[in-house]
């Protein structure tokens, strides 16, 4: 027998899982999502940081994605204005790449695909007049700009997570699902290496670069879909803000690859990525040293000032899971997704392929919409216009928001409001309540972390490790310096394990 019993159990805590949990528990269902370790643990903690709708992806006539993902950035910067903002790309004319009129052709659709509320359209522009040209290489002289925007993407998942939990979803971290069986018509999952099991009606199997072992978990076996996914890795390095770059670049490079340089966490540039197809495990995979020469190698190409290896504050390296598709390259590969529905002699499992963090949202309406006759008494809706937790500024712009926000807390230097409501939005207020001062939230762990923020993300957030919070609910590790880390880690340890 199950200990519990609910309509939908989600597989994987990734941006899809969240998702798919958000969209199903705004419907009335009873959801249980089953995350192995961390929200945003793996792949949707390791992107390149944007909401964007994929300009490259045109060469391979993906219309309907890059459709889809431009109508998206524009929904989601609507919902979650505190962790999405507008950023201006400058994508610099290359000789010997793609000639000027392709690429405007190319700007030209990206302008046009979808309907645009907020972000602005592409121009030409003359480096040589232009701010954004004053980092680059004096040999640049022509570029386009165009607009995406930026995102704190292991926040949209916890968001999303939050989201699911607030119509009653139950979220558990750290409790892989370790076997599936049937039961009088019901899905029976087993958890870790105990003895709990949890039942439901049907499932979904988002288990990103896991999504084979979970299909492999499911009776019958020799009737389960063929799920056939290539494992991408894309590696970032960070480095101290790039003096001028004001502005993103999308860089084009003779091997085909494309490289941003994005503008992160006010102090720094972020660059990446790579694109390897791996076989190794995707919990081992690092950014090498050799990934991190061939970033620096692009930024030397590119600026005048450009960083170099000691420059490197951190690096990363993230596995995506992508529907192999049969291309020979990885640049090449469809960032498209994939719903492999079973039900031969089973519950019905959803099995999620492939995707991009842009277009999680309309997958899981994609993924609700293949349940729904399972579920006939399921609510419609839509997450479209229902705004991710902290995201309600009522009616006011972030900005706007945030500013009065300060005025009221007189007591806090200004930039500490600011990063609070930055990572919360109006959820900031549940860390100051009562405080007048950074000294009220108790202990520091420098760069603005207090206890009080610990205590919080224990309690709403699910974190429960140091590196939880360091790197995935707030970015503190990297305004460290590298020798306070560790000691910084062991004191946030011992608060959440004391809290």
């Amino acid at each position: 027998m199950a200990d519990e019993v609910y309509d939908l159990l989600v597989i994987g805590g990734g941006i899809n899982g969240a998702g798919i949990a958000a969209d199903a528990s705004a419907r009335g269902l009873a959801v249980f999502l089953s995350e192995a370790e961390d929200l945003a643990g793996a792949t949707s903690s390791a992107s390149s940081k944007l909401i964007h709708g994929g300009l490259r992806y045109l060469e391979h006539f993906e219309f309907r994605l890059v459709r889809e993902a431009l109508a998206e950035r524009e929904v989601l910067l609507a919902k979650a204005p505190h962790i999405i903002r507008p950023l201006r790309f400058v994508l610099p004319e290359v000789q010997g790449m793609r000639p000027a009129l392709m690429m405007r052709a190319g700007l030209f659709l990206y302008d046009h695909l979808a309907k645009r509320k907020s972000l602005g359209v592409s121009h030409a522009i003359d480096l040589r007049n232009d701010p954004a040209g004053a980092p680059l290489s004096g040999e640049l002289r022509r570029a386009f700009s165009y607009w995406d925007c930026a995102v704190d993407d292991a926040r949209l998942v916890v968001l999303n997570a939050l989201a699911a939990r607030e119509p009653g979803a139950r979220i558990e971290t750290r409790s892989p699902v370790t076997a599936l069986a049937i039961d009088n018509g019901l899905w029976i999952a087993t958890l870790g290496n105990t003895r709990r099991r949890i039942a439901a009606r049907a499932a979904v199997n988002a288990a990103g670069p896991w999504v084979a072992d979970v299909a492999n978990l499911a009776p019958p076996s020799e009737l389960a879909p063929k799920i056939s996914i290539r494992l991408v890795k894309g590696s970032h390095i960070v480095v101290p803000r790039i003096s001028g770059t004001d502005d993103a670049y999308t860089f084009q490079n003779a091997d085909g690859r494309i490289v941003f340089a994005i503008p992160f966490e006010d102090a720094f540039t972020l660059i990446g990525t790579t694109e390897e197809t791996i076989s190794t495990d995707p919990r081992d995979v690092t950014a090498t040293r050799a990934d991190e020469d061939y970033l620096i190698e692009v930024a030397h190409r590119f600026f005048r000032a450009p960083p170099h290896r000691t420059d490197i504050v951190w690096s990363f390296a993230g596995v995506r899971p992508l529907d192999d598709d049969g291309s020979r390259s990885a640049s090449a590969v469809s960032r498209d997704y994939r719903l492999e529905l079973q039900t031969e002699n089973c519950p019905p499992i959803l099995h999620v392929v492939g995707g991009k963090i842009t277009t999680y949202r309309k997958l899981a309406e994609s993924a609700l919409a293949l349940l729904q006759p399972f579920f006939p008494r399921m609510q419609s809706g839509t997450t479209a216009t229902t705004p991710l937790p902290g995201g309600d500024f009522g009616g006011q712009s972030f900005a706007n928001w945030s500013a009065e926000l300060t005025r009221e807390n007189p007591g806090f230097a200004p930039g500490f409001i600011h990063n609070l409501a930055r990572r919360y939005g109006t959820r900031a207020t549940h860390i100051l309540a009562g405080a007048r001062s950074e000294a009220d939230l108790g202990e520091s762990f420098g760069a603005g972390l207090t206890e009080r923020e610990i205590w919080y993300l224990k309690s709403e957030e699910w974190a429960r490790t140091a590196e939880d919070i360091l790197w995935r609910r707030t970015k503190t590790g990297l305004h460290l310096e590298a020798g306070d880390r560790s000691k910084a880690a062991g004191r946030i340890q011992a608060c959440l394990d004391k809290s």
